[in-house]
């Protein structure tokens, strides 16, 4: 089960309608895995340049996994940068997760993840610190594949069916502490004119 949000802002223009967090939730795990859901990850180049594939994901003990080959254009550019988002059109929402993303080397935490996607229909196995199978979707390329794991930090989700809505939620997450810290701090012009005074 994915975690649950810290906080939660209703974006909706059409007066108050929140999208509550257990609606999304229960949307996921009903399609979460399933090949007909349609999940994105977006990634940024070094060079700043922005890319999106499509992917593949499981959930496992409150996180998102997926696979990339090393040699990818998305691996590449979480391996410079992990921060991403995953983009995916659940039954009744859309739903745009900011967070990011991190190779797991760990052998259990790989065979229990792969576990996962042989329940789910695709015969994968850890191979090391990889994940091979007989197959796999084009946009993963060749075998052997990375699998990371992708912790939230934000989501953006809107309600396709009644009741509409609309929310963003916040998620707890080791990052969280330092930038309530640089938001407590005054910003350049707090500080420059307390130095007037």
């Amino acid at each position: 089960m994915l975690p649950t949000p810290v906080s939660a802002e209703d974006l909706n223009i059409y007066g108050r309608a929140d999208l509550p967090w257990d609606r999304v939730r229960k949307a996921l795990d009903m399609a979460i895995g399933l090949p007909e859901t349609a999940e994105f990850l977006g990634t940024v180049s070094p060079s700043g340049k922005p890319s999106s594939a499509g992917i593949g994901c499981v959930e496992s003990d409150g996180h998102l996994y997926f696979t990339s080959g090393p040699a990818t254009r998305k691996s590449r550019n979480l391996a410079s940068n992990p921060d991403c988002t995953l983009s995916l059109r659940l039954p009744g929402v859309d739903l745009v997760l900011s967070g990011e993303a991190h190779r797991v080397t760990d052998t259990a935490e790989l065979d229990r993840v792969t576990a996962v996607y042989r329940a789910g229909g695709w015969p994968a196995e850890r191979s090391g610190d990889e994940v091979t199978a007989p197959y796999s979707a084009q946009s993963a390329g060749p075998a052997p594949w990375h699998l990371y794991r992708f912790t939230i930090h934000s989501a953006v989700g809107v309600a396709l069916t009644d009741p509409h809505g609309a929310t963003r939620w916040q998620f707890a997450h080791r990052g969280m502490a330092l930038s309530q810290e640089h938001s407590d701090a005054p910003d350049d012009a707090t500080e420059v004119e307390a130095q007037r005074s």
